[in-house]
């Protein structure tokens, strides 16, 4: 990857967003001082998310380009390590031993650095990520259907193949077999299962997409987004192709889990988007709901787009490769769905926006995308860190995220490969 090729602000606009990338990790220098803004009942030190995991990521991607110091780095790595790492059934990639993994992968610049934290970390998850392909196995073989958490981005599967695949890609075949493994598990998720007579994607669930029973959803729904939906699935599968790691029908499976979402594409003034979900009143009348259209990274064109865009240079599809383009270009160059955006966040925000398309730009062969950057950078160059902190500290939906996206604009890169945590990259 050309770095010069990847630059796409203008002097102007890169001064000032490196200004505030500045600003707001010197308001986040010190984990005490965060932790003293922050409610007891909302301090989770391990959390990706929201906790000191992420907050870490800005501070090693700042070491990593030269403009901050390895110490803050290590503060808050400290910090986030400062308990032991969860490794029960609460932890995945945004939370626990995997989270704490992930940071500590993105500041292992050179051999050796945190090496005897990794290695203990990774026993754990590679403990952990067999167990729960255990399980998932095991409700397949008794025809059950699956929860979101068993597989989603977040909280399940995808998510700790996203941790896997990267620390096979940057650090030898360190789980190179288990994320084989969990690719093989994908292609059974994307094939159709038969329930009451209903024939549904491997991936339906009978629960709401909250992730509960609800009377709402009395028989589940099938769940498009990249958080929490098979667009998760979907673009790890192209990402592991596009590293040379690959599994007997992985190409079957991509092109099944395209087909479902060309099935479903909503055409319209703006482009074409997805619905969030589909429920099985919608799937039996083959009509998607209108719903919501925010073109976020978590549930909207922006994520779906990307997962896709990946789908089709895995597969040599030009014509899903044009399609999704020109999907996100209409999305970030309409009125209406840039409208329902009203916040700053890398999940469901400008930050976010802008970060996906700078990375589609680099690989689009339609042009036109890096022309949208100015628009999507200018919300959060006009803000100030005060106001930022106002929406939290974190890598998900806080200034962290921000800041993160802030540096990628001006530096054209990511050095630490923070963004792979989103299945976008």
């Amino acid at each position: 990857m050309n770095v010069a090729d990847q630059t796409v602000v203008t002097p102007a606009s890169a001064q000032a967003g490196a200004a505030l990338a500045a600003r707001i990790a010197d308001h986040l220098a010190s984990p005490q001082a965060v932790r003293a803004t922050v409610p007891a009942h909302g301090w989770w030190p391990q959390s990706l998310a929201y906790g000191a995991a992420g907050i870490a990521l800005l501070h090693i991607e700042r070491a990593r380009l030269g403009e901050g110091s390895w110490q803050r780095a290590h503060d808050w790595l400290a910090c986030a390590a400062a308990e032991p790492a969860s490794t029960g059934a609460g932890s995945h990639l945004y939370y626990g031993a995997p989270a704490l993994a992930f940071a500590f992968d993105a500041a292992a610049d050179r051999p050796g650095r945190y090496a005897r934290a990794l290695e203990t970390l990774d026993r754990h998850i590679a403990a952990v990520a067999r167990s729960r392909l255990d399980e998932a196995h095991a409700r397949m073989d008794r025809g059950g259907l699956p929860a979101l958490a068993e597989f989603d981005a977040i909280r399940g599967l995808t998510g700790m193949g996203a941790l896997l695949l990267r620390r096979t890609v940057h650090h030898g075949d360190v789980h190179a077999d288990l994320v084989r493994a969990i690719l093989d598990y994908l292609v059974r998720l994307s094939e159709p299962v038969r329930r009451h007579g209903d024939l549904l994607p491997g991936w339906w669930s009978d629960l709401a997409p909250s992730g509960r029973r609800s009377s709402q959803y009395p028989s589940g729904h099938a769940n498009n987004g990249v958080a929490h939906g098979i667009a998760g699935p979907l673009a790890l599968l192209a990402l592991a192709s596009l590293r040379g790691i690959t599994v007997s029908d992985q190409r079957a499976a991509i092109e099944r889990i395209c087909a479902w979402l060309d099935l479903w594409r909503i055409e319209g003034r703006d482009g074409p988007r997805w619905p969030y979900w589909i429920t099985l009143s919608e799937l039996e009348s083959e009509r998607p709901s209108p719903g919501p259209s925010r073109p976020s990274w978590c549930y909207g064109v922006a994520g779906s787009a990307r997962a896709q865009q990946l789908a089709a240079r895995a597969t040599g599809d030009t014509g899903r490769q044009r399609m999704a383009e020109e999907a996100l270009l209409h999305a970030m160059t309409a009125r209406i769905p840039l409208a329902a955006t009203t916040d700053l966040s890398l999940c469901h925000g400008f930050a976010g926006l802008a970060h996906i398309v700078q990375l589609a730009a680099a690989d689009a062969i339609t042009p036109g995308l890096r022309e949208c950057l100015p628009r999507l950078l200018a919300p959060i160059e006009s803000t100030t860190p005060d106001t930022l902190m106002a929406c939290g500290a974190g890598l998900l939906e806080g200034t962290t995220g921000v800041a993160l996206a802030l540096l990628a604009q001006v530096n054209g890169a990511t050095l630490s490969g923070w963004d792979s945590c989103f299945l976008i990259t």
